[in-house]
C-alpha cells in the first residue's frame, strides 16, 4: 500500500502541473460536448481528435484523449433527461427513467442524480484501477510469446461474443482487421507485404486514418441529417438539488452501478453500453416499485449512469496492464500511445512511471473537473444542441481531412480515410459491427510477432499452445465461447422453426 501511494503521489506531481491540468480540462470539456451530440460518440469524437495530439507528449496526449472517452459518459445524460435524445449509445437507459422525471419537473434532480452517480462511480473505478492495475501488471511479466498469443485469441473472441451483432459477422470483421494489418514491412524478414509498390504502406495502413474514416466519416454518413428540435428543457440553477427521499432512492443503485460497471468494464467488448443496460434489469429487478420504472424512477437513471461511467474506468485495466484493448475506444487509445513511443503492457507501470500514474491522478482530477462542468453549465450546453447538422457536419468533415493529413503529411491516408468512411457507411447499413475491424487491425502486429516467436520457440510445434499451462487454459475458455455461441445459436434456430410450426397449424385450423 505504501507503494501504492508513493505512486501516486508521483502521479499527482504529474497531474497537477498547469499544463497537464489544462489538457484534461480540454477532453473532458470536449468529451462532454461530444457525448451530447447526438451522431458523434466517444469513439468519432477521439478518432477526430487523435491527429491534434502529435505535437504533444504522450502524458498530455492519453489525459486529453481519455477525458474525451469518460466525458462523454457524463454529457450523455444530459440530452438523454432533456430531450430523450441519448447523445451516446450507453446513455439510451437513461432515456426511459431521465426524461419522465423531466416532465415531471424533476430534470434538475435528475441531472443531479446523474452527475452525482458519475462521479462517485468513476471515482470508485478510479480506486479499483489504481489497486488492481499494478498487480496485474507484474503478474502478466510472467507471460511468453504463447501466453500473450491465447490472450489476445481470447480478447477477439470475447468481443465477438459480447457483441450486439452475431459471432460469424464479428469475427468476420475482426479477420479483415487482422489481414489490413500485415499490410506494409515484415518486421522479421524485411519484405514489401500487400503494398502495390506503394511507399507510404511501407510502415502498414495507419490506425489514425481508419479510426477516423470509420468512426468519423462514417458515422456522419451514416447519421441522417437533421436539426434538433428547439424544444428543450432548460433547468434553473437552484432546481438542481433532489429531495432527501431522492437522495435515498439513488444511494444504493449508485453503489451498485458502480461495482457492477467495474467489474463488466475489465470484460472485452462495449462494457459500458453492456453495463448500462444490465444495471437497468438489475434495478427494476431488486425494486420494491418495479412499477415505476418507465414513469421517473430515479434508481432507473441513479443506476445506469454509475455503471456507464464505472465501465468506462474499469476499461483501462486491462489496456494499461496488459496491453488489450476491451474495445474500439481503448483500441485507438493503445494506438495513440504507440504512436507516442509509450507501448501499453506490462512494461509501462515500471518503464514509463510518469506516465502511467499521472495518467491514473489526473483521472481523479478530471472526474471532480466533469461534475463541475456538468451542474452548473447546463443550460450553456443545451443551447449547443440548437447548431444545425447542415452546419455542423462540413465542420467535422474538414477536420477530418486537415487532421489525417496533419499526422504524416501523405495524401494517401487521406485516402485511406475517405475508402474507410465508405466503408464504414456500407458497413453500418449491412449491419455489421466496425469495431472488430479497429481491434484487429490495433493487435495485427503484436498478433503476429507473438505467434511467430511461439512458433520459432517450438521449432514449429504448435502443440506449445497446450504445453505452457496458461496459454492452454485461455485457448480453453476460448472453445468454451465458442461452444456456447454455437448451442444458443441451435437453440435459436429451434425457436424460431417452433413457432413457425405453431404459426402454420393456427393458420391450417382458421
Amino acid at each position: 500500500m505504501e507503494t501504492i501511494l508513493n505512486s501516486l503521489a508521483l502521479g499527482f506531481s504529474v497531474a497537477l502541473r498547469p499544463d497537464i491540468l489544462w489538457f484534461a480540462f480540454i477532453g473532458c470539456l470536449v468529451g462532454t460536448l461530444v457525448g451530447m451530440l447526438p451522431g458523434i460518440g466517444p469513439l468519432a469524437g477521439i478518432s477526430i481528435l487523435l491527429p491534434l495530439t502529435f505535437g504533444l507528449d504522450a502524458t498530455k496526449a492519453i489525459v486529453m484523449l481519455a477525458g474525451i472517452y469518460y466525458g462523454s459518459q457524463y454529457g450523455g445524460s444530459t440530452t438523454s433527461i432533456l430531450m430523450r435524445i441519448p447523445g451516446e449509445a450507453s446513455s439510451v437507459m437513461t432515456c426511459i427513467d431521465g426524461h419522465a422525471m423531466a416532465k415531471k419537473g424533476r430534470a434538475g434532480a435528475a441531472l443531479c442524480i446523474a452527475a452525482v452517480g458519475s462521479f462517485v462511480a468513476g471515482t470508485f473505478g478510479i480506486v479499483m484501477l489504481t489497486l488492481i492495475a499494478p498487480p496485474l501488471a507484474t503478474f502478466a511479466l510472467r507471460f511468453g510469446p504463447p501466453e500473450y498469443t491465447a490472450l489476445l485469441v481470447l480478447g477477439l473472441i470475447f468481443l465477438a461474443y459480447m457483441s450486439t451483432t452475431s459471432l460469424i459477422r464479428t469475427l468476420l470483421m475482426a479477420a479483415i482487421g487482422l489481414l489490413l494489418g500485415t499490410i506494409g514491412i515484415d518486421v522479421m524478414t524485411g519484405h514489401f507485404r500487400f503494398s502495390f509498390g506503394i511507399a507510404e504502406l511501407g510502415d502498414g495502413i495507419g490506425i489514425v486514418p481508419v479510426a477516423v474514416g470509420l468512426f468519423g466519416l462514417g458515422e456522419l454518413l451514416a447519421t441522417p441529417s437533421r436539426q434538433v428540435a428547439a424544444d428543450i428543457m432548460r433547468p434553473k440553477l437552484r432546481e438542481l438539488l433532489p429531495t432527501r427521499e431522492e437522495w435515498r432512492q439513488s444511494t444504493a443503485p449508485i453503489a451498485r452501478g458502480s461495482v457492477l460497471g467495474f467489474m463488466i468494464g475489465i470484460i472485452p467488448g462495449s462494457a459500458h453500453i453492456i453495463a448500462s443496460f444490465m444495471s437497468y434489469a438489475v434495478e427494476r429487478k431488486v425494486s420494491k416499485t418495479p412499477e415505476e420504472f418507465g414513469k421517473g424512477a430515479v434508481a432507473g437513471v441513479a443506476g445506469p449512469e454509475s455503471a456507464n461511467n464505472s465501465a468506462s474506468t474499469g476499461a483501462f485495466v486491462p489496456m494499461l496492464a496488459l496491453g488489450i484493448p476491451t474495445g474500439p475506444v481503448t483500441a485507438v487509445l493503445i494506438a495513440a500511445l504507440l504512436i507516442h513511443g509509450v507501448p501499453p503492457g506490462p512494461t509501462l507501470v515500471n518503464d514509463h512511471p510518469n506516465v502511467f500514474w499521472g495518467f491514473v491522478a489526473s483521472m481523479y482530477v478530471g472526474n471532480l473537473m466533469l461534475l463541475l462542468l456538468n451542474l452548473p453549465l447546463v443550460g450553456l450546453f443545451v443551447n449547443l444542441l440548437r447548431i444545425p447538422y447542415a452546419y455542423l457536419y462540413p465542420l467535422i468533415i474538414m477536420f477530418c481531412v486537415i487532421g489525417v493529413y496533419e499526422v504524416n503529411h501523405s495524401i494517401v491516408d487521406v485516402w485511406i480515410m475517405l475508402i474507410m468512411g465508405v466503408v464504414g457507411y456500407c458497413i453500418k447499413k449491412f449491419g455489421f459491427d466496425p469495431a472488430p475491424l479497429v481491434l484487429g487491425l490495433v493487435i495485427a502486429p503484436i498478433f503476429e510477432m507473438s505467434l511467430r516467436q511461439s512458433l520459432i520457440m517450438s521449432d514449429g510445434t504448435w502443440l506449445i499452445f497446450l504445453q505452457r499451462p496458461i496459454a492452454a487454459i485461455l485457448l480453453a475458455i476460448c472453445l468454451l465461447m465458442l461452444a456456447l455461441a454455437v448451442m444458443s445459436y441451435l437453440s435459436q434456430r429451434r425457436d424460431w422453426r417452433a413457432k413457425l410450426a405453431e404459426a402454420e397449424a393456427a393458420s391450417e385450423k382458421n
